[in-house]
């Protein structure tokens, strides 16, 4: 098996898209896409995700107290896309308001959990974040957005 085969069928699992962000030390927002969040626990309730260790806000979210996970909705789209690049200001023209310790919370999306960083795994060429969900926000009804097979998706009835 060679890692181009691994990462094809991983993407054969539909997952729903994150946007994850937090307040780093000087203040600034940092935010970027990611589909790798879990439920871990419901009591006490605890959520993970994880970041490629080679990241460059891996420092930030290492060191932060809080950061919040943003569900996105079926028409934030561009959104996903805008903080999946590189060098651009992903915060720009976002509405968003600040949650448990600070961290961003970006308006629209379908669910968001603001977590207290509790812990962190090291594995592979990655780090699991574990996070205590402080507060949490769900729109019932509201469509979410879906990662499959390298390509974005909408729930669609069956």
């Amino acid at each position: 098996m060679d890692s181009q085969q691994f990462r094809a069928a991983l993407g054969m699992f539909a997952t729903g898209v994150t946007i994850v962000t937090v307040r780093s030390a000087d203040g600034s927002l940092v935010g970027l896409t990611a589909n790798s969040f879990n439920s871990v626990s419901l009591d006490p309730p605890l959520v993970l995700w994880s970041l490629a260790r080679r990241a460059g806000s891996l420092p930030t979210f290492t060191h932060g107290t809080h950061y919040a996970i943003n569900i996105l909705a079926a028409d934030q789209k561009e959104l996903a896309q805008r903080f999946a690049m590189r060098d651009i200001d992903r915060f720009a023209g976002v509405a968003w308001h600040e949650g448990a310790g600070g961290a961003p919370v970006l308006e629209g999306a379908v669910a968001v959990f603001e977590c207290a960083n509790r812990s962190r795994y090291e594995e592979g060429d990655h780090v699991i974040f574990v996070g205590e969900v402080e507060r949490c926000t769900s729109r019932p009804g509201a469509q979410p957005l879906i990662f499959h097979g390298g390509r974005y998706f909408t729930e669609l009835p069956l």
